[in-house]
């Protein structure tokens, strides 16, 4: 029996928990197919392990470029759920798919000029040659990861997360298999090497593309909502969608890249700064799946309350979400401050690592906690349908004062003092992640607030 909008009287914790627990582990099964590549590239060798580092992290900054837009389907189709209007549900789903469709256009030239980013990333002979194999891989597959992100966000806003959750973990559970079959060689299939990772995340996003398009045909939930006939690209439909989607996309490459190239700007400090670094880094991007899971949760019962015509309910629902999630970073972060030496432990028995990640480890537990808040009150302000402001704001501080001023301070002798190497990117990086949060929390109460005066 399919799910009802929400109710005006109001909508408890346990309702964004409860949407919010299988966005988690789709999340995490999407992170855990990066790790397979990782410790599987690592057994054959350093330079597929490179290759596949290097290779993966290109394709993935394109894809979340492209892939963010069409988050837009999100809140759009949210509202309509709100509102019981289930046949433009289904419209806009289509649409979602036209657009999908012109943004491979654009996305497959970026993942396929592998001559120019061979060239940025230095790299050459085999762990080129690997590199730019994997690239031409994934690219088979990237028509399908578009088309499967569209339903993702349909499901999401139509309260279904756990069929997103149960594609991914059906994508997780062949990801080791495949990639030792194409990796490793297997009867007629010859070992492709580091390369081989790529062609099985290619294969499974056609699996989960081709799943997602038949629980959305068969299961008989979604009956409500499909389309009568088949559309063809409505410009309005699609100016709606590109007008969210837009800064959707740029915000997220924004947030994405200041974190991705400020590994490769430290990278220039020498092995043992970066391997510090990225250990800092891995777990406060695993920390983030909690927030990032309940942002998308209340995101979609924001959306869903103010398409049933309850702002208040929505401005509740807000708020009830970034409460939640600030208190569950508070207690993760203290966690993780308490547990520093052991989890490092972990990763590294390098002393001189281990040394640079506890010292990167004092800045990135407050930065968890402001990271939570501007991830959830990002997630809500799309529930709102307000993305202009604050892509601008990632723009401005994440790009401008995280990633300049991080540059500037970690090379140059400043008002600080000498340069601050490492430490440099990660004060510049907490400075504007906390004045991020302060902007959006302010635009979240100022929209909220505006819908409940408007009514």
């Amino acid at each position: 029996m399919a799910a009802a909008a929400p109710s005006a009287p109001g909508v408890a914790t346990r309702d964004i928990l409860r949407l919010a627990w299988p966005l988690f582990f789709a999340n995490l099964a999407v992170v855990g197919n990066g790790t397979i590549d990782a410790v599987m590239a690592g057994r054959l060798s350093p330079e597929d392990l490179a290759a596949v580092a290097v290779a993966s992290s290109i394709y993935v900054t394109v894809y979340i470029g492209f892939m963010a837009v069409l988050q837009a389907l999100s809140p759009i189709a949210g509202h309509h759920y709100g509102a019981q209007r289930w046949r433009a549900i289904g419209d806009d789903l289509q649409q979602a798919l036209w657009l999908a469709v012109l943004l491979l256009a654009l996305a497959l030239p970026f993942v396929l000029a592998t001559g120019i980013w061979m060239r940025i990333a230095g790299l050459e002979g085999r762990v080129a040659v690997i590199a730019t194999d994997y690239l031409h891989a994934v690219a088979f597959g990237l028509p399908a990861a578009l088309g499967a992100r569209v339903y993702a966000a349909l499901n999401a806003a139509v309260s279904r997360p756990q069929v997103t959750m149960a594609v991914n973990l059906s994508a997780l559970a062949l990801k080791a298999p495949l990639n030792a079959v194409f990796m490793f060689g297997w009867g007629p299939v010859e070992a492709m090497g580091g390369a081989g990772a790529g062609v099985a995340t290619a294969v499974l996003a056609w699996l989960a593309f081709a799943m997602s398009v038949a629980i959305w045909r068969l299961d008989g939930t979604y009956a409500r909502f499909r389309s009568a006939t088949v559309q063809r690209p409505r410009w309005r439909r699609q100016r709606e969608l590109l007008r969210l989607g837009v800064p959707i996309g740029l915000a997220t490459l924004f947030e994405v890249t200041s974190f991705t190239f400020m590994a490769i700007l430290i990278a220039r400090l020498g092995t043992t700064a970066v391997a510090g670094h990225q250990i800092v880094a891995n777990l406060v991007a695993l920390l983030f799946m909690l927030p990032l899971s309940i942002g998308l949760a209340t995101s979609v019962l924001v959306a869903q309350s103010l398409g049933a015509v309850a702002p208040r309910q929505a401005r509740s629902v807000a708020w009830r979400g970034l409460r939640l999630a600030a208190a569950i970073a508070v207690a993760a972060a203290t966690a993780l401050w308490l547990l520093r030496e052991s989890v490092v432990g972990w990763y590294t028995g390098d002393a001189a690592v281990a040394t640079v990640a506890l010292s990167l480890l004092v800045l990135a537990v407050p930065f968890h906690v402001a990271d939570a808040v501007q991830g959830v009150c990002s997630f809500v302000l799309r529930g709102y349908r307000q993305t202009l402001w604050p892509m601008v704001i990632y723009g401005v501080a994440l790009w401008g004062l995280g990633l300049g001023g991080g540059t500037w301070i970690a090379y140059n002798e400043t008002w600080l003092g000498p340069p601050r190497g490492a430490l440099g990117f990660w004060e510049a990086a907490l400075v504007a992640v906390a004045l991020t949060a302060a902007a959006l929390v302010v635009l979240t109460a100022i929209e909220s607030n505006r819908h409940v005066a408007d009514r």
